[in-house]
């Protein structure tokens, strides 16, 4: 079994320490080095050529973000963040990391080795099977509207790992006549809420996380929370979103799949469904419901995926009907509304 070498950068010597002591529980991770700061890790890194590094936000002398913008364009390493709850993860993924984990509530030994295990380790997995560098984004084709109404229709869009990126890349090229969209993002919780304040100061259409209950409307983005489950629903011709249950289904709450099987059964042919970058199979299942609905169906192909696993998922069941590069996916949406009676 090849393990995975992983570099720990911390500034605390004993998180340093159980960081890597939980790491290499897992029979197939090898912690070869730590750093308490950017200087330290820059020297690990090119003495011990790591696959994976995890990464403090807050570092002393340099901080991570700064760190990754000087590292990325000269020497691509996948990175995992370790963050509190602070909006200065997403300049870390904006700077080049693969995925991040919000810092265990529980400070104790036992607390953090439970974190360790159940997130963690899992998101160094992933980012060990991330080709960094493969992919150059560019403008993609042009975003299209036809000035046509499209208040009766849905937007579905659905990502795991490369997700906040990617779903960023999207929304920003979506006009105010947009259908009302909803969004599933593997997040946890807090940082949903960041996130969707983060995209309304960005783009064009207003952004918020989902409250029980809040109007499904056109120009308006609804991020699911990143402890509750979200379903759309209809009443008196009015789509509204329900915002409620913890429990995890394909492995996640919230869940791709959980959306998406409310859109096919309560939208039907009046949904776009699109599924993103993203470790699993999440969302296929359900995408497959929505096609089989009558939905037109996107998935982001492989060339421009951080992981391309939920979207190949989806594409090997059939239930992708296009397939488009991430800068393509806004005005491949445009394009099937714009078919659709």
């Amino acid at each position: 079994m090849k393990q995975i070498k992983v570099l720990v950068v911390d500034d605390s010597l004993l998180f340093r320490k159980m960081i890597s002591s939980g790491l290499n529980q897992a029979p197939d991770i090898q912690v070869v080095a730590t750093a308490g700061d950017p200087f330290q890790a820059r020297d690990m890194i090119l003495r011990f050529d790591p696959d994976v590094m995890t990464l403090d936000v807050e570092m002393p002398r340099m901080n991570g973000i700064e760190f990754l913008r000087k590292l990325m364009p000269q020497y691509p390493l996948s990175t995992v963040m370790i963050s509190s709850l602070n909006s200065a993860v997403f300049d870390a993924m904006d700077a080049g990391a693969v995925d991040f984990v919000s810092k265990p509530a529980d400070a104790q030994p036992e607390g953090i080795n439970r974190w360790i295990s159940q997130d963690l380790i899992a998101k160094v997995r992933i980012a060990a099977t991330v080709q960094l560098g493969k992919y150059k984004k560019t403008e993609g084709a042009k975003v299209l509207s036809s000035g046509k109404s499209y208040k009766d229709k849905i937007l579905a869009i659905g990502a795991s790992t490369g997700g906040t990126e990617a779903i960023y890349d999207v929304v920003k090229k979506l006009n105010p006549d947009i259908p009302g969209t909803i969004v599933v993002q593997h997040m946890p919780p807090g940082f949903t809420k960041m996130y969707a304040e983060r995209l309304d100061k960005q783009c064009k259409v207003r952004v918020k996380e989902a409250e029980n209950g809040d109007l499904v409307e056109q120009g308006l983005v609804l991020i699911a929370p990143g402890d509750r489950q979200m379903r759309l629903t209809k009443a008196g011709g009015i789509y509204r979103v329900e915002v409620k249950g913890t429990e995890k289904v394909s492995g996640h709450c919230p869940s791709v799949d959980v959306l998406f099987h409310s859109v096919a059964k309560t939208a039907g042919k009046n949904a776009v469904g699109v599924i993103l970058t993203g470790m699993g199979s999440d969302g296929a299942r359900g995408l497959l419901a929505m096609r089989q609905a009558g939905a037109q169906t996107i998935g982001q192909d492989e060339k421009s995926c951080i992981v391309y696993g939920m979207p190949k998922v989806a594409f090997d069941i059939g239930a992708v009907a296009q397939q488009a590069s991430l800068e393509n996916i806004a005005s491949k949406v445009y394009n099937v509304l714009n078919t659709m009676p």
